[in-house]
C-alpha cells in the first residue's frame, strides 16, 4: 500500500488542527447530548440537552446539576457557553430544556405543562445519571430569569439554590409596557388575550407571573441581578427584580427595598440618594460597579452596572457559595 504524501499528511494535519481551534473558539469543552423525556402531564415527547463534562466517564462520582433556561424567544438550541464552560471545569452536569420553547403560544410561557417539563427532566437525569441530588441548581437570563424565579415559588425544596437574572416578575405589567410590540404580543398569544379581558386571562397572566408565587421561596437561597440600563436600552425595567426580591423578604421578614429607593434606581441614570452599608460591596464575581445590594437571611437582589444580560462568573460564584448547603 502507497504511503500517502507528505502534502496529504500536512493537509490532514492541518485540517485536524484547524478543528481543535474551532473547537477552543467556539468554546466546546464538554458533550452535548440531545434526550427526550416523556411529560409527565400530556405524554408528548419533549427534548432537552445534555452537556456532561470531560470526565463524566468516571460514573463513581456523583455530580451536581445545573439546570440553565433559555430566554424569552428562545429554545433549547440556545446556549450559554460562558456558564457551559464553568460548569464544565467544575465537574457539573448541565441540564438545557426546551419547556415547550418559545414563549408565544399557550403551551409555553411558564404553564403548567412548561414547568413539569423542567421537572420531568431533571426526574430523567436523577435516573440515568449519577446526580448529587443535594446539589441542584437552576439558572436563566431574561425570559429564562422568568422561568427561574417561577420554578423557585412553585418549588422551591427542588432546588439547592437559584441565580435568576434580568427576570420578568409581573407578566402584566410586562405586556403594559410592551402591549404595542412583539412580546405583548406573544403574551397575549400565550395568555389568551390582554389583561382585563376576562378572568381566565387575568388568571393565566397571574398565575404565571413570579410575584404570585414566590413568597414560598424565602428559605430558599435565590440570587436575582439585574443591569441598572435594563428597561432603558433593555426589555425589563429593573423594578421586576427589585419587586420579586421584595415578596421574598416580606415572606422571610427582612427589611425591603423602599418604594422610594425602586423610583430612585428606576430613572435613566438613577442612583440611590442615600446608600446602606450592603450598596457598597464589591464583587469580583460581578465585575461591575454595584449599585444597589439587599439580603435576606439566605437571598440576595443585586443591581449592577450593566443592560440587559447575565454574568455567568457571578451566577456560578452564588452556587459555589451554597454548594455544601446540604453537608
Amino acid at each position: 500500500m502507497p504511503k500517502p504524501s507528505f502534502a496529504v499528511v500536512r493537509s490532514v494535519l492541518v485540517g485536524c488542527f484547524a478543528l481543535a481551534v474551532l473547537a477552543v473558539e467556539v468554546g466546546i469543552a464538554a458533550e452535548r447530548v440531545r434526550i427526550s423525556v416523556d411529560s409527565s402531564i400530556d405524554g408528548s415527547s419533549q427534548p432537552s440537552y445534555l452537556v456532561l463534562p470531560d470526565n463524566h466517564g468516571d460514573d463513581t462520582t456523583k455530580r451536581p446539576l445545573l439546570v440553565s433556561l433559555h430566554s424569552w424567544s428562545g429554545d433549547l438550541e440556545q446556549r450559554n457557553r460562558p456558564l457551559e464552560e464553568l460548569a464544565n471545569q467544575r465537574g457539573w452536569i448541565v441540564l438545557c430544556p426546551n419547556f415547550r420553547g418559545r414563549n408565544d403560544h399557550p403551551e409555553a410561557c411558564g404553564s403548567e405543562l412548561a414547568q413539569q417539563d423542567v421537572l420531568d427532566a431533571v426526574e430523567w437525569i436523577r435516573a440515568h445519571h449519577r446526580v448529587d441530588e443535594r446539589r441542584i441548581f437552576l439558572t436563566g437570563n431574561s425570559g429564562g430569569g422568568h422561568m427561574t424565579l417561577l420554578l423557585a415559588g412553585r418549588y422551591p425544596d427542588v432546588w439547592t439554590a437559584a441565580s435568576a437574572w434580568v427576570g420578568i416578575s409581573d407578566l402584566a405589567s410586562w405586556h403594559a409596557l410592551h402591549a404595542d410590540g412583539n412580546y405583548g404580543a406573544m403574551l397575549r398569544k400565550s395568555c389568551g388575550g390582554r389583561p382585563g379581558d376576562s378572568d381566565e386571562v387575568d388568571r393565566q397572566y397571574r398565575e404565571r407571573s413570579p410575584l404570585t408565587h414566590l413568597a414560598a421561596a424565602a428559605a430558599l437561597p435565590l440570587d436575582i441581578a439585574a443591569g441598572i440600563h435594563d428597561g432603558h436600552a433593555g426589555s425589563v425595567p429593573i423594578r421586576h427584580s427589585l419587586d420579586a426580591f421584595n415578596v421574598v423578604a416580606r415572606a422571610a421578614g427582612a427589611k425591603l427595598i423602599t418604594e422610594a429607593e425602586i423610583e430612585q434606581l428606576s430613572q435613566p441614570g438613577g442612583r440611590l440618594e442615600r446608600k446602606r452599608a450592603s450598596d457598597r460591596v464589591d464583587d469580583p464575581a460581578v465585575g461591575r460597579a454595584i449599585h444597589l445590594r439587599r439580603h435576606t437571611p439566605v437571598a440576595r437582589v443585586t443591581i449592577f452596572e450593566g443592560g440587559h444580560e447575565g454574568i455567568a462568573t457571578a451566577a456560578i460564584d452564588w452556587f459555589d457559595r451554597h454548594a455544601g448547603k446540604a453537608d
